[in-house]
């Protein structure tokens, strides 16, 4: 799994979403989350993404 730069602050702000106590595999799934929504923001902007009626060719292949 590649990881990519995270804020400080983005990092703070998931870790203040969780309960006073946590395992640790929940922060690391919510820093995963949050990093895969970043990413799919910046694609988003950087009009990266799959137009609709091509996801859906790709799924029928499935």
């Amino acid at each position: 799994m590649k990881f990519h730069s995270m804020k400080r602050e983005k990092a703070i702000e998931a870790i203040k979403e969780l309960p006073k106590e946590f395992e640790l595999e929940q922060l690391m799934e919510k820093l995963v989350f949050v990093e895969k929504v970043e990413q799919g923001l910046t694609q988003l902007k950087d009009k990266k993404t799959t137009p609709h009626n091509k996801v859906k060719e790709i799924v029928k292949k499935w």
